[in-house]
């Protein structure tokens, strides 16, 4: 009767000598996430309560984009010597330590092909094997830039920019913050997944392209999970036109600079029709043109041309220096003199215009033809004392 209730016993006693092994051992692990090319930390460790197992090897296996198969890499033994088993990796470390029943590796420079599930396990004896699995994510950040269409002046809707980011993982959010522009702009966003698991995204930036939109300030803005912070990429809408009309205004008594409205800014060509710059009669710096001595040497037609890559357009100023003017007036000046009336006679020479020349500038509209002429700041006071001549006409066209 006794036999009869012995094997039960037995069968329980076993059961619970197992369970409480089976609690007594546990592996420690955790799920990784590294960016690529950063360090991942692949924990593993043994945790043994009451328990006399000794532990023989430690083993480590991987299924990976590179490797799809789940197959031996790793193998640790009591010397903590590292052996690698088809094919030698030295990105991959051990860190662990092997009388501690710690399995942890280090895996540097982490790339695409190493993401997947790492497998840790511990040869017990007598138990057997102890294993558990880390899995092993790699992020991905995009690379990004905001490229320009190079839109010009016009009336139909064109493409302003891209913006994007390239073959991040997960996929980016990409979107434009337009401000006050409105409804004036529009966007489009659009990506492309890759086989290794990347994704790029493109978010295109349309309007019209006038002159009121160009140099308006906007922000492309980059964001996703696997950001630490947004990417924000300013832009300014630039629209491009070649040279408006040049006009050529008298800036000193002897100076005249050339203007242009142009996106990008216009360069400056000073040339003389027919003859070479005299650079000891006249100084060029950029849009300005320089008469250093009033003479009738410098007298002809001088072209300013105002260019960009988009087109080019150009105005004349012809010059004139008469000479003499300076000799008659000091006879009449020492007859005055005689006379004991300096003051009166000065004065009324001055109001009659006779010692002021007012400078003229003659523009020709180049679409119809028609001729305005205005006069370009106040009167000037020729020094004749100094300078012994005169500068009796100005006139520019544009073409």
């Amino acid at each position: 009767m006794c036999c009869f209730f012995l094997a039960p016993c037995l069968v329980l006693l076993a059961v619970l000598l197992l369970s409480s092994g089976a609690d007594a051992l546990q592996v420690i692990d955790g799920s990784v996430t590294v960016v690529q090319g950063d360090t991942a930390i692949l924990p593993c460790k043994l945790r043994l309560t009451d328990s006399t197992e000794d532990l023989i090897q430690i083993t480590w296996q991987r299924r990976t984009r590179e490797k799809p198969s789940n197959d031996n890499f790793i193998t640790v033994g009591p010397s903590q010597e590292t052996r690698f088993v088809n094919g030698r990796d030295d990105r991959f470390k051990y860190i662990g330590n092997f009388n501690d029943k710690n399995g942890t590796l280090q895996l540097s420079n982490v790339a695409l092909k190493d993401e997947g599930s790492y497998t840790c396990i511990f040869t017990l004896f007598p138990s057997g094997n102890q294993k558990t699995e880390i899995p092993l994510k790699v992020t991905v950040p995009p690379f990004t830039n905001v490229k320009e269409n190079l839109p010009t002046l016009g009336t139909e809707e064109v493409l302003f920019a891209t913006c994007t980011a390239a073959g991040s993982k997960p996929p980016a959010e990409v979107r434009w913050l337009t401000g006050a522009l409105g409804d004036k702009v529009r966007t489009t966003t659009n990506s492309i997944q890759y086989d290794n698991g990347t994704t790029t995204t493109v978010s295109s930036l349309f309007g019209v392209p006038t002159r009121e939109i160009s140099g308006q300030w906007v922000q492309c803005v980059i964001s996703g999970d696997f950001l630490t912070k947004e990417i924000s990429l300013p832009f300014t809408i630039q629209v491009y036109f070649s040279p408006t009309e040049v006009n050529i205004s008298l800036i000193s008594e002897d100076t005249f600079e050339c203007v242009a409205e142009a996106n990008p800014k216009a360069k400056y060509n000073w040339s003389r029709s027919g003859q070479p710059l005299l650079e000891s009669a006249v100084k060029v710096e950029g849009a300005k043109l320089q008469l250093l001595s009033l003479t009738s040497g410098l007298n002809g037609l001088y072209r300013c041309e105002a260019s960009n890559p988009h087109g080019s357009k150009h105005s004349q100023l012809y010059v004139h220096v008469a000479s003499g003017t300076c000799s008659t007036a000091w006879t009449l000046f020492g007859l005055l003199v005689s006379f004991n009336v300096i003051g009166a006679a000065v004065w009324g020479l001055s109001k009659s215009g006779y010692f002021k020349k007012r400078y003229h500038l003659v523009s020709k509209d180049s679409k119809n033809g028609t001729n305005s002429q205005r006069e370009i700041l106040q009167e000037k006071d020729l020094n004749c004392l100094s300078r012994g001549s005169q500068l009796t006409a100005v006139e520019s066209r544009n073409g």
